[in-house]
């Protein structure tokens, strides 16, 4: 399993410190929330930070992108540090352009849906990602309750993919809903105020011993 914990909960005025606590403690990746104002209703941060980030970590930046047209702007996120870069199949009308474009720089290539987006629409593209992020709330606020019907998803999703495959899932993960979401096939959890709390040491170390 590997737990990929989001900044967008973190405390920006100690960003670097707290994701230096996130690292020392076992996790992985970094799960780097980016939101236009369109695509969801929220803004987040962009390229300047994780620019400014990159000097602090060496952890994977999981950037993912819930942005409009993501293909106007995935070379900038790579050369500002992503190493992995999702971006959303509902957000673009050029899937495999923006594919190739990830690919292209060697960088891990990640497609998402919405909750109520069907598996069905990005099944020509499985075999041509790395890994599928299946959202359990609805993309743009945080503090939101998992969605278990996303739970089947994730079921047919691993039975079609195999074991090896990254199904990742974004959204009301906690020290109770990560057991659902591992059981039914999720191998990459993003997790928000789960980690960034007052013990993030001991969150990480909780989640990361399920």
């Amino acid at each position: 399993m590997i737990l990929s914990p989001s900044i967008l909960s973190a405390d920006f005025g100690i960003l670097a410190e707290q994701v230096r606590k996130v690292e020392n403690s076992g996790a992985q990746w970094l799960h780097i929330d980016v939101m236009d104002g369109h695509f969801v209703p929220n803004i987040s941060f962009a390229m300047p930070v994780i620019k400014s980030l990159r000097k602090y970590t060496d952890l994977f930046f999981d950037v993912h992108l819930m942005i409009d047209k993501p293909e106007r702007y995935i070379d900038k996120f790579i050369e500002s540090g992503a190493d992995g870069i999702t971006f959303h199949a509902e957000a673009t009308e050029n899937i495999d352009e923006c594919i190739k474009m990830i690919r292209l720089k060697n960088k891990l290539v990640g497609i998402s849906i919405c909750p109520e987006t069907p598996l069905s629409s990005i099944d020509k593209y499985l075999d041509k990602v790395d890994m599928v992020l299946l959202m359990t709330v609805h993309p743009g606020y945080g503090g939101q309750k998992y969605i278990s019907d996303v739970n089947k998803k994730i079921r047919e999703l691993r039975e079609k993919m195999g074991d090896e495959f990254k199904i990742q899932v974004d959204g009301g993960i906690n020290e109770d809903t990560i057991d659902e979401a591992l059981k039914n096939g999720a191998n990459v959890i993003v997790a928000g105020t789960a980690v960034f709390n007052d013990d993030i040491e001991g969150s990480v170390k909780r989640l990361m011993n399920r």
